[in-house]
């Protein structure tokens, strides 16, 4: 995962943490605008979301923040 994804997920993780509480779910659609203007990082993310972990739609920010700062 490239730095600046990984940079991007914690810091939305947290964002939505500090919002919602610890129980928010997000999808990875949650790290982009609704405007795709970086489909590179985007197929990146659900790479990584999809094909490498095999996540549902939605889960939980916690755990999606834990799984980023743990992988290499």
């Amino acid at each position: 995962m490239s730095p600046t994804l990984k940079a991007k997920i914690i810091e939305v993780c947290d964002k939505k943490i500090a919002q919602k509480s610890t129980n928010v779910g997000i999808s990875f659609y949650a790290f982009f605008k609704n405007k795709n203007d970086n489909p590179k990082l985007l197929m990146e993310a659900a790479t990584w979301w999809i094909q490498t972990h095999q996540l549902d739609h939605f889960e939980k920010a916690v755990k999606i923040k834990t799984m980023v700062k743990t992988s290499k």
